[in-house]
């Protein structure tokens, strides 16, 4: 084929493909639906296979049009990102679109950022949370934090940090219950996290202590209202030590004992196959982030 097609019938095409209906199509690229129509067809002129049939009321993908569905969107977000980057080079900004989990971006992450902004003063930062693995190149997302296996569909990942589980409470409980020992947590009401619901009662096995000892508590959603209740006294909480940095070096919480951590760590999350000289250097620097905010935080193990 001595000609590409054009760029509007493949974003016809990748919009009707994805909603299966050239008149929603329309309706995203603002056009109408017989302008959809004739820039499908002047693509699957252009390449000689059919792409679409008649399903219904609507459309529905052929085995070639799958076929190039499944590619086109990343190849296409690979050019937008390429135009993105071309038109950066010429402004003195530059954008970096990082997708994070909600706690550990507004408690580790964020703190940071102004950290490296010093040394790249054209750096504006865009953060989205994302709890969970997504398309990096779909969500138009630069480099991602993720927590788990080393695990992500087309994306490349490299070690950020082990999680390091400690067990906390406000040092006015701990005095209170006078808890001295790992054991003593026994004797203070606890916090629970809804995703890790056995977390108390996998440390009270560990030190061969009766299920019983795992009195009820307050359960939350999300690690940032746990450290906030345990701070102000309302029991004690499983977290990693990564997400009160803070609370250590004040003193607001103290280490009262060590769960065993799984083999789930934190990951750096780049979009495999793109070229970005940014996301890599922000990616090097989180590293490194991470192994001094590591060193620091060995003064308080307890």
């Amino acid at each position: 084929m001595e000609h590409l097609p054009s760029l509007s019938s493949l974003r016809s095409f990748e919009a009707a493909a994805k909603h299966q209906s050239f008149t929603l199509a329309a309706e995203e690229l603002h056009m109408t639906q017989s302008a959809i129509s004739r820039m499908v067809r002047e693509l699957e002129a252009t390449i000689g296979v059919t792409l679409f049939r008649p399903a219904g009321r609507g459309v529905a993908l052929t085995d070639a049009g799958r076929a190039l569905a499944d590619q086109l969107h990343g190849d296409l977000e690979r050019l937008r990102g390429t135009i993105r980057n071309a038109s950066a080079a010429g402004d003195t900004r530059r954008l970096l679109s990082i997708g994070t989990l909600p706690t550990f971006g507004s408690r580790w992450l964020a703190p940071r950022l102004a950290r490296f902004r010093a040394s790249h003063p054209q750096v504006e930062f865009a953060l989205h949370s994302h709890p969970a693995p997504f398309d990096l190149i779909g969500e138009a997302v630069d480099i991602a934090i993720h927590f788990g296996r080393k695990e992500w569909v087309d994306g490349t990942l490299t070690e950020l940090c082990p999680e390091d589980l400690v067990a906390v409470a406000s040092p006015l409980m701990a005095d209170r219950h006078e808890v001295t020992q790992p054991t003593g947590l026994a004797r203070l009401p606890l916090l629970h996290l809804s995703t890790r619901p056995n977390a108390w009662r996998v440390y009270f096995d560990a030190l061969g202590l009766p299920l019983d000892s795992v009195r009820q508590g307050t359960l939350f959603d999300q690690f940032s209202a746990m450290i906030s209740a345990a701070i102000h006294g309302l029991g004690a909480a499983i977290v990693p030590s990564y997400l009160i940095e803070a609370e250590l070096a004040q003193g607001t919480l103290v280490i009262l004992g060590r769960p065993a951590c799984e083999d789930d760590r934190y990951y750096v999350v780049t979009p495999r196959g793109v070229a970005n000289p940014l996301a890599a250097q922000f990616r090097d620097w989180l590293v490194a982030e991470a192994r001094a905010s590591t060193r620091k935080r060995m003064q308080f193990r307890g």
